[in-house]
């Protein structure tokens, strides 16, 4: 049985900025960036990467310290070294001074079954949970902090780090959870209790839906920033499909391709138009989506406010299929017209546009500004180094097909 601990210093956390804090980084993005320090070569393991909620920046966890990038132009802005030893989980709260670490194996501080809440301001630990098992994955809102453990999620206010939610999950080892970011909306979706099961809380509506999103385990999961369409891919890693939160309509299923893959991420872009997908099999799939919020242009804040009733009050209709002509379709089979007579492959959405890496890479992607593509990837696992490497690419919103890289740096080099 799991159970919890908590102190802080002090009682309650400082409401956290939504400035950076960081020093100011240059304007000229370098297209390559040589390794600096000669010492990581031989010294830093990679534990882990994540973005940040914009995908503005993201956080690498390193075997000794935590590092935080900036993604345009590209740049390291700060690391800390807490002489404990590594991080296997670094969380952003946007660009905030609060950061969520969870420490690696070797960490003689922090183990990984403590969460550490750390003020960079202050550059100290104002608060920690501490757990009976291992802290699986952390996901931070303004509003609360949200851990993971492997059959429950904790949700804590982050004003007070008071528990307000327990939820039960089947066995969930790769601490697989997402939340929405609005200031309106109120979502958390993460495993159920059986296989390819999916719960969503509106904790703000007082609404719980469970969703049969596929007949596999869950392998990746991502809601938008809003809360209101939810991303999903099984551990068979063929199918992805979108789902409406509020009454688990499933509104478009795309195909990434017919061989088994583990899916690394999973991306919705900010405008509702595009999905990227990741995979072990070296290639970037961007899809177009057909779904849209009802009442125009979804990133605004009068939408998003009217989004969640409007749905509450006539889901079916809210959101709504729309191919906007400004943009190109997904590309699907010509035998699609025998929908129903042939099998399911043959009515198959495929990608819209692509970007191929290496196949022994691993990596994660995000939508950056102007119909464009971040990737962070860590490839040579055949090599006795690992590169670590950044990628910005570009896709034709209205031809697709391949995509055109516009910057790569690598950044860190590890021993395998």
């Amino acid at each position: 049985m799991t159970s919890s601990t908590l102190s802080t210093t002090p009682p309650f956390l400082p409401r956290p900025s939504i400035e950076p804090t960081q020093p100011p980084v240059s304007n000229d993005p370098p297209s390559f960036n040589p390794i600096h320090d000669a010492s990581d070569i031989n010294q830093i393991e990679l534990l882990s990467v994540s973005w940040n909620q914009d995908y503005g920046c993201f956080a690498a966890g390193t075997s000794q310290d935590f590092r935080i990038y900036n993604c345009q132009p590209f740049k390291e802005t700060f690391r800390r070294n807490l002489k404990t030893g590594g991080f296997k989980i670094v969380e952003m709260l946007f660009r905030c001074n609060i950061l969520a670490l969870v420490g690696g194996e070797s960490n003689s501080h922090y183990p990984p079954n403590k969460v550490i809440i750390w003020d960079d301001h202050q550059s100290r630990c104002i608060g920690e949970f501490a757990f009976r098992s291992e802290v699986r994955s952390v996901k931070l809102r303004r509003d609360c902090i949200v851990v993971v453990l492997e059959h429950k999620i904790y949700v804590y206010g982050f004003m007070d780090l008071k528990l307000l939610h327990q939820i039960e999950t089947l066995a969930n080892p790769r601490g697989l959870c997402c939340l929405s970011h609005h200031s309106n909306t109120s979502v958390l979706a993460c495993p159920g209790l059986y296989r390819g099961l999916i719960r969503v809380e509106h904790f703000g509506l007082n609404i719980m839906k469970l969703i049969n999103a596929h007949d596999s385990h869950i392998a990746c999961l991502t809601l938008t920033l809003d809360g209101l369409l939810l991303a999903t891919a099984s551990t068979k890693g063929t199918l992805i499909r979108i789902f409406n939160t509020m009454d688990g309509t499933r509104l478009q299923e795309v195909r990434r391709g017919v061989d088994r893959a583990d899916i690394y991420s999973i991306a919705l872009s900010p405008n509702f138009q595009w999905l990227a997908v990741s995979s072990d099999k070296g290639t970037v799939h961007i899809f177009h989506l057909r779904v849209r919020v009802f009442g125009g242009h979804s990133s605004s804040q009068q939408s998003s406010v009217q989004g969640p009733a409007l749905l509450h009050q006539n889901s079916s209709t809210s959101l709504d299929a729309l191919i906007p002509p400004s943009t190109g379709a997904n590309p699907s089979s010509s035998l699609s017209f025998m929908r129903g007579v042939l099998p399911k492959y043959f009515s198959s959405e495929w990608s819209f546009a692509r970007f191929h890496l290496p196949e022994d890479t691993q990596f994660i992607a995000a939508f950056g500004s102007q119909n464009t593509v971040v990737v962070v990837g860590m490839n040579g696992s055949l090599t006795p180094f690992l590169i670590i490497s950044f990628y910005r690419c570009s896709f034709d919103p209205v031809h697709g097909g391949e995509m055109l890289q516009q910057e790569y740096v690598r950044f860190l080099k590890t021993k395998t």
